[in-house]
């Protein structure tokens, strides 16, 4: 009987994902990681009400436990918070000091469940790693989930082929709604239970609040591109991203206003008028820390430039050093530096990388 270490995180994906690989015959273990320590890590303090209740993360491993509980396997734990710091938050932080919006769930991903995660694993005798990712593999190759709402595979697009090799994902076939269904049928505490959001392992925060136990942050002008005016005080470049136009203290205007540059030199945050505002596009993005998972290396292919975002068709230069410009003429609206430029073929994803600079060959690149 062959062995599969499973994540569970005490949410409804990896509940079901453990039932199914019990039911197709394999000696399934639970593994819940801990990433994330508050009180160690100080993000509770100055807030009365998290401070005194219970930890979201240790509420996540009850449920666990729970669940595992329930369908008869058992539950090992590990402690990757030292290497969740070192290797996905201070990634996060100083990707934020430069500017850039990053998405640390990508990263945790690529250095702790597929890498720390899956040593662990073989510790355990693991013959393979499951987690409960909306996606699916074939011949070696990362697929899009079935589920096109839920489908995961651009959160994956930075683990390599080799992290990739004997990975199951059981509910890559399944929509949402089927995982639920088949959680109910089990009557797991997990069933209904909300899905997780905000950053990874850390979960939902005041973002501006959480931010300034890490980093100073420093008010300056917003300056309007169009009319060369300042408009308003902004409370720290990293608290903002290209295309935001919430959240803006401003004076009024005729029309709404969007984010879009940083002049981290200056202090100064850009917005524009206008939601099809011209400095709001570009056209060609130059990605780095590229990731093929796939042997393919297609000159045209598509392209996310975020989570749930329609493929885009796009064209791809090699360049000598590794990174790749990704050329989209149509011009494409707030494609941001820090985030993944994640590239498919049909339903196949074909790797990523994070997106340094972005060009609109009509406008001068005053912004970056």
């Amino acid at each position: 009987m062959k062995t599969v270490v499973v994540g569970i995180s005490g949410g409804v994906d990896s509940s079901v994902a453990a039932i199914l690989l019990k039911k197709q015959g394999y000696h399934v273990i639970g593994l819940f990681m801990r990433n994330w320590d508050s009180s160690i890590n100080g993000d509770y303090l100055g807030n009365p009400t998290l401070s005194h209740s219970i930890c979201p993360q240790e509420q996540d491993y009850n449920d666990a436990l729970m669940v595992c509980q329930k369908i008869g396997i058992s539950l090992q734990r590990v402690d990757f918070v030292k290497e969740y710091w070192d290797y996905v938050f201070t990634y996060f932080l100083e990707e934020l000091k430069k500017g850039r919006t990053p998405n640390p769930d990508i990263m945790c991903n690529k250095y702790i469940k597929f890498d720390m995660f899956a040593k662990e694993a073989k510790k355990l005798g693991a013959d393979f790693i499951a987690t409960g990712h909306y996606a699916r593999m074939k011949d070696g190759d990362l697929l899009r989930g079935l589920d096109n709402n839920k489908d995961q595979s651009y959160f994956l697009a930075q683990v390599s082929r080799k992290q990739l090799e004997n990975v199951l994902f059981p509910i890559g076939d399944l929509t949402k709604s089927e995982v639920r269904r088949i959680a109910r049928e089990y009557n797991l505490i997990t069933a209904d239970k909300k899905d997780s959001t905000g950053i990874c392992f850390i979960g939902e925060r005041n973002f501006k609040q959480f931010l300034q136990n890490y980093l100073p942050n420093t008010s300056g002008n917003i300056i309007n591109i169009d009319t060369k005016e300042v408009v308003g005080k902004h409370v720290g470049l990293m608290y903002y991203t290209i295309g935001q136009r919430r959240g803006l203290e401003v004076g009024g205007t005729k029309d709404r206003l969007f984010v879009v540059g940083k002049n981290l030199q200056d202090n100064v945050l850009y917005v524009a008028e206008g939601e099809n505002n011209p400095y709001l596009y570009t056209t060609k993005a130059l990605v780095g820390d590229v990731n093929f998972i796939s042997n393919e290396r297609p000159i045209l292919c598509s392209a996310k430039f975020r989570y749930r975002q329609m493929d885009n068709n796009v064209e791809i230069e090699y360049l000598d050093d590794g990174n790749i410009f990704v050329k989209y003429p149509q011009k494409i609206k707030a494609v941001t530096p820090g985030q993944a430029c994640v590239l498919y073929k049909d339903e196949k994803c074909l790797g990523s990388g994070i997106i340094r600079k972005v060009y609109n060959d009509s406008i001068p690149v005053w912004y970056l």
